[in-house]
């Protein structure tokens, strides 16, 4: 890295910690350098105060509340303050270094930007504006010089050395100095001097429009002109000019509210507009055309403030100022003397703090770029004192004239008037006169009673939509209402914040008159009932009581469920589901009814596989058939209609014929021999040969042989002799 040698402090070691490799930047106040810091061998970026100003109290006072009020912001969108000290009467602070790009060379490559680019850009600012408005500090010179963008594409802001708290409310850090680029510039800080967090929410919806377009809203041959332009004229619309993509009427909305010219018609902090731009980028990203009651919400407080200036008179295109619609006129002198013919924009950030803390009227000779003033040359402290004033814009070095006609003098409207000197009615008045004087006050009273009672006590209902709740009641009881509050459910608008008004916003209302405000209680869910195991008419009645709508019913045989009784549902006990969700569930059929089939004479092991397949359970006996063969089914119960799974069917297998062995009866008598054949089960049939018939009445044999089976119940032939 090549170092600057030009600048005595290139090589110094601060504190014996900070070692200064370059210099980086340089403004009116400070110089910003890289350098390292040897104890935790990290690089940072060092700003260091200017030789001499450290000498004066109100500068070195600035600088320790640059530094105070930086390190109080810790947020991934904001640049970090590491530290603070004093180098041989040199303050100086320690901040991270962010190596990258800032926002304006993305305006000058790519802009105009598709809408949900630029708004992706700008969430993260503004949620570091956020950050600093809860904590009570505006930045006041939000620009995209002060954004910066790492190598790996994170935001940050930076420069809150000119953040002030929120409670101070003062013009500006010293002799009512205007800090801020004056492209970026709020109306109210030409007016009156003063910032609050509605000044940055200004400055970032021009911002926004400068990424949606790719130019600034307002220009001018000199500063003065453009300053005006922010008090006198709105910021155009974006649908209005070429852009990347379709602008909806909803960010046309967005812009104009942040960009009101009246601070009490923008959202009230930088989070309040955050929630905004996250409304419409949703809108957006679903691709959402137009959206009436987005773009309705956004709107309403222009609107609201348009009705209160003509209510009370003034033009209508005064409504966007605040506290009339002109500066006063010491500010329109000090502005108007401080231009000369060759100036640029006014300094912003250090520069204009140099100019304040050196005493002069004036700072060091500086050099317009972009925006942007870079100091040539310090500032001197010895130079006589100018007298302070409300507001001044700082230029290069002239001799202003108070007398000469300038370029982007004041326009004639608000140049001072002399005020009207009074006249004193004549003491001979004629007493026809002064009848007529009190006819016309009666009059005038009438008037204004009747204005009174149909226009003059009623005002609009203000717009609280968006905001949380506490403060939306906290606006509405400044504005001198009273406040209840009711919930409801909503699946856009997040927990806690304002869905509507009743009164609407925009709407009529009594001064003092009670607003309701229905805030958001999120998404509504309800979780599922349990009804499985509930009859089908209970299960309807519990998803009805909680809020669930009946889907399809399905029927299913179940074997352990009684019939009628819900077996299943679409989703589980306990799940959190919207408001009317369709449930589907199954009922029991009951017990599913099997065909029992007939194997009388089949094969009995067949017979019972089949059987036991179909679900029924299979008893299997066996007995001795003379009618039916070995192994066949004599009989089954029951052999026919249905059964049901695990019911019991019994089988009679047949062992085929009992075999009986035939005894030997040879020699017996006849009578003696069927005797003893019967009693094992036989029949018996006597025969005798006419060969060997003798006529005794013996047993020659038996056919079947004896000592042989036969069937029992088979018949046995006596031969006889």
């Amino acid at each position: 890295m090549t170092m600057s040698t030009s600048d005595p402090l290139v090589g110094r070691v601060l504190d014996r910690r900070y070692q200064i490799i370059e210099r980086v930047a340089r403004g009116g106040m400070a110089t910003v350098y890289r350098a390292n810091d040897t104890r935790l061998d990290r690089i940072v970026a060092c700003k260091v105060m200017h030789v001499g100003l450290g000498d004066d109290e109100d500068f070195t006072r600035k600088f320790d509340r640059e530094a105070r009020a930086a390190a109080r912001l810790s947020h991934p969108n904001v640049v970090s303050v590491f530290d603070q000290g004093n180098d041989l009467g040199r303050p100086y602070i320690v901040m991270e270094l962010v190596e990258g790009r800032t926002l304006r060379s993305v305006i000058a490559r790519e802009a105009p930007l598709n809408p949900l680019r630029a708004l992706a850009l700008i969430e993260p600012v503004l949620s570091a504006l956020a950050a600093a408005h809860d904590a009570g500090l505006v930045h006041r010179d939000v620009k995209p010089e002060n954004v910066l963008i790492s190598d790996r594409g994170q935001l940050k802001v930076g420069d809150f050395g000119l953040a002030r708290a929120v409670t101070g409310q003062t013009s500006t850090a010293t002799a009512g100095l205007l800090i801020g680029t004056v492209s970026y510039l709020p109306p109210e800080l030409v007016l009156t001097g003063k910032a609050d967090a509605r000044s940055d929410v200004y400055s970032a919806g021009v911002v926004l429009f400068e990424l949606l377009t790719g130019r600034k809203p307002h220009t001018g041959e000199t500063p003065i002109q453009v300053a005006y332009a922010h008090v006198h004229n709105d910021v155009p619309a974006p649908s209005s000019l070429p852009t990347a993509g379709p602008i909806p009427d909803y960010l046309d909305g967005l812009i104009a509210r942040a960009t009101a010219r009246n601070a009490d018609a923008r959202p009230h902090d930088a989070r309040v507009m955050l929630t905004q731009v996250r409304r419409v980028k949703s809108a957006l990203q679903a691709g959402i055309p137009a959206d009436p009651e987005l773009t309705e919400d956004l709107t309403v407080p222009l609107r609201t403030l348009r009705l209160h200036a003509e209510a009370a008179g003034r033009p209508a295109d005064a409504a966007e100022l605040e506290d009339g619609w002109a500066p006063t006129t010491a500010i329109a002198a000090d502005i108007e003397a401080a231009i000369s013919e060759d100036s640029g924009d006014p300094v912003t950030g250090d520069a204009a703090d140099s100019a304040a803390s050196s005493g002069t009227g004036r700072p060091s000779r500086v050099t317009y770029v972009d925006d942007e003033y870079v100091d040539d040359e310090p500032p001197t402290v010895d130079e006589p004192e100018h007298t302070p004033t409300d507001i001044r814009f700082l230029s290069r070095p002239s001799a202003p004239s108070r007398t000469s006609q300038l370029p982007g003098q004041l326009p004639a409207q608000v140049r001072p008037v002399p005020p009207n000197r009074p006249r004193h009615p004549s003491r001979h008045r004629a007493r026809g006169w002064v009848a007529l004087i009190i006819v016309l006050v009666l009059a005038a009273l009438a008037g204004v009673g009747v204005w009174y009672y149909t226009k003059g006590r009623f005002t609009t209902t203000p717009g609280l939509t968006s905001l949380p709740q506490t403060k939306a009641s906290s606006i509405a009881k400044e504005s001198g209402f009273t406040v209840s509050s009711s919930q409801s459910y909503s699946e856009t608008v997040p927990k806690g914040e304002v869905i509507q008004t009743k009164p609407r916003p925009g709407g009529q209302i009594l001064r003092g008159a009670k607003i309701q405000l229905i805030v958001s209680r999120g998404p509504e869910r309800y979780p599922m009932p349990k009804i499985v195991g509930l009859s089908e008419d209970d299960a309807k009645a519990a998803l009805g009581k909680g809020h669930f709508d009946v889907g399809s019913i399905g029927k299913k045989y179940s074997e352990s469920v009684d019939k009628g009784k819900v077996l299943s549902a679409s989703d589980d006990p306990g799940t959190e589901l919207k408001r009317d969700t369709k449930i589907n569930f199954v009922v029991s059929a009951g017990r599913q009814p099997i065909a029992i089939t007939d194997y009388t004479g089949k094969d009995a092991d067949s017979a019972a596989a089949a059987l036991k397949k179909a679900g029924f359970s299979v008893a299997v006996s066996s007995q001795y058939s003379d009618s039916v063969p070995a192994g066949s089914v004599i009989s089954q119960s029951p052999k026919d209609g249905t059964g049901f799974r695990h019911d019991h069917i019994k089988l009679i297998k047949s062992l085929g014929p009992e075999m009986v062995e035939v005894p030997n009866v040879k020699s017996m008598g006849v009578q003696a021999a069927k005797q003893v054949l019967q009693q094992k089960g036989f029949k018996v049939a006597t025969s005798h040969s006419s060969i060997l018939w003798l006529g005794l009445g013996y047993v020659a044999s038996t056919d079947p042989k004896a000592g042989t089976s036969a069937p029992k119940g088979s018949t046995i032939t006596l031969n006889l002799v």
